[in-house]
């Protein structure tokens, strides 16, 4: 069996296990390639920062409610996984799929979220040439698409479905709002403090 073949074959069984839903990612991370990694990994930090945990193991599930976990799935290269990938995703318990992908034929999210579908998908043009490959989803077929590399908006997006029946994670999302808040009064008061050329060498 090859390495691909041996990657769908667990997707598939995964799907037939009956786990419950503490135990299963919540949200799944995709990307067309590894070089799309620096772009994607705002999803991870996202996610983090939320008290999400990555679960590498889908038999060794982590402590708490909500996780995630990443893939590299190529459409054009693995077509074949893709498809596994979004015909499982359901079964094996993942809520949202975020997916990136890159170049001009950048067409993971569009045909994740025909495969997967009614599973919602929240594409990510890694590049600024792939915003019209991603967005471009004819009249039925949703997708939710965010700007060319902002995957950590992405991954907020879907935290957000997921809290609509969660207030506690709904107050970690406010929470990690009001620190970024914060974050941005303490920038504007130390600037106005210590004027342009101090704060440009202090931060330099």
């Amino acid at each position: 069996m090859t390495v691909v073949g041996a990657v769908i074959a667990d997707l598939r069984a995964q799907a037939e296990t009956e786990c419950p839903p503490d135990e299963t990612p919540d949200v799944g991370v995709i990307m067309g390639s590894d070089s799309d990694l620096d772009r994607m990994a705002g999803a991870s930090e996202a996610l983090d920062a939320l008290g999400f945990g990555e679960q590498t193991d889908y038999d060794d599930p982590l402590e708490g409610r909500y996780s995630y976990e990443t893939w590299v799935i190529s459409a054009h290269r693995t077509p074949d996984l893709m498809y596994a990938y979004a015909e499982t995703a359901a079964d094996r318990g993942v809520d949202v799929i975020v997916a990136g992908a890159g170049g001009k034929s950048a067409d993971l999210p569009n045909v994740t979220a025909s495969v997967a579908y009614p599973l919602p998908v929240i594409g990510v043009p890694v590049h600024e040439k792939s915003v019209d490959s991603v967005i471009g989803m004819p009249t039925g077929a949703p997708l939710v698409a965010v700007d060319a590399g902002k995957s950590y908006n992405a991954a907020l997006s879907a935290a957000q479905m997921l809290a609509v029946s969660d207030p506690n994670l709904r107050e970690r999302i406010a929470n990690l709002r009001d620190e970024r808040r914060a974050d941005v009064g303490r920038v504007s008061r130390a600037l106005h403090d210590r004027g342009v050329a101090a704060f440009r060498s202090d931060d330099g």
